[in-house]
């Protein structure tokens, strides 16, 4: 292994003390189902319990970037996983119970684990503790079930995040549909049919989001661990049906007990790669002020956007 001190803030003065005290992403750069199983295990952290969580993106179409199913398929089994879902806020494959199932076994998700798409009942109420603008989170019912959650996150590009890491798929992700549009609205309405009607402001949304993980958060305390696979980098989510084709190359598997280290890790590594084509997915990350979701988390005390980074040969 080798490491490095890294940090979007970093000053020259940094103490080897302060470094030691960093949280840790963990980074593989090849992209196999057997580094996903070795990152995992480089946290020291066991995914334990009678009810494991893992929470991925089910991608919304064939042309969406979602991670293969035979990629995590070994992680998702070694830690005996319930790969989880709720459903989308807005018309197309994934909006029911009954269309996303058959989304997700036209994924082959249904192959590998079992899969439950936490809103099927409904949702459930969670409080936001000191949240900058919401003071409870709407989560699929089913949530409530899990002892332990893995958030297993394909890194790309977002429409309206500016990207998508741990954060948005734990905001966004465990949302039950209904709850999706009480972010999306900064706390104004709990009815996806009204969504677009009730857009927040962009940095509300950017901070209710962080709002959103902070209750997620709470709950789990440190029953939680996150991982990012930076492939197939377009600049659109899993959850647009036309996904913009990437331009830029794969980048390697990322991982930390601290997800928004985690996540600026990504967006560092994205910033400084020689990858060829990255300028399209800066921008969209830039545009959006994508990096303000990791501001408002790091303000409410969800993690550092300090790390170090350890190299895993």
């Amino acid at each position: 292994m080798s490491s490095c001190a890294n940090s979007a803030k970093a000053s020259a003065d940094t103490t080897t003390s302060e470094a030691d005290s960093l949280p840790v992403v963990y980074y593989i750069k090849d992209i196999t189902p057997e580094n996903i199983v070795k990152i995992y295990e480089a946290l020291g952290r066991k995914a334990e319990g009678n009810n494991v969580a893992v929470k991925i993106s089910t991608g919304e179409s064939d042309k969406s970037h979602q991670l293969d199913p035979d990629l995590i398929k070994d992680f998702v089994q070694k830690v005996n996983g319930t790969l989880v879902e709720c459903n989308t806020a807005y018309e197309g494959s994934r909006n029911t119970t009954e269309k996303h199932l058959r989304t997700v076994e036209e994924h082959g998700y249904n192959k590998i684990a079992k899969v439950d798409i936490m809103d099927a009942e409904g949702d459930t109420i969670i409080p936001v503790n000191g949240g900058l603008h919401l003071d409870k989170n709407y989560v699929g019912k089913h949530f409530l079930d899990y002892d332990f959650l893995v958030v297993l996150s394909h890194f790309k590009g977002h429409a309206m995040g500016g990207f998508g890491g741990a954060l948005k798929n734990v905001a966004i992700g465990i949302a039950s549909s209904d709850g999706k549009a009480w972010i999306h609205s900064g706390g104004k309405v709990h009815d996806a049919s009204v969504i677009w009607d009730n857009i927040a402001e962009q940095d509300v949304f950017l901070e209710s989001m962080a709002d959103a993980c902070k209750g997620v958060f709470d709950h789990m305390g440190d029953r939680m661990l996150f991982i990012n696979v930076a492939n197939n980098l377009s600049v659109d989510c899993d959850c647009d049906a036309n996904a913009a084709p990437p331009v830029m190359g794969d980048l390697g598997i990322l991982a930390s007990l601290d997800p928004v280290a985690l996540d600026r890790a990504s967006v560092d590594m994205v910033m400084h790669t020689d990858e060829a084509g990255k300028e399209d997915l800066l921008e969209r990350i830039n545009s959006r002020h994508g990096t303000h979701t990791l501001e408002a988390a790091e303000k409410l005390g969800l993690g550092s956007q300090k790390y170090t980074l350890v190299t895993i040969e």
